[in-house]
């Protein structure tokens, strides 16, 4: 995988990982697991979903 195709994916993995992500916390939340919310997970911030190693991970082995 060269740079610039990096760049370009980068961006739409980032957020649809952030909203998948957000999108358990809330039905977790909803149905009555409030570890999300001490967690700081009930929002759009990517930095709140991510794991740094994973991340990592999902662009160097496509696997995270």
């Amino acid at each position: 995988m060269n740079l610039s195709t990096l760049l370009l994916i980068a961006p739409p993995i980032l957020i649809a990982l952030t909203f998948h992500e957000c999108a358990h916390a809330y039905a977790a939340y909803r149905h009555g697991d409030d570890t999300a919310k001490q967690l700081g997970r009930l929002s759009l911030n990517p930095l709140r979903h991510l794991d740094p190693l994973g991340t990592i991970m999902i662009f160097l082995v496509h696997f995270g």
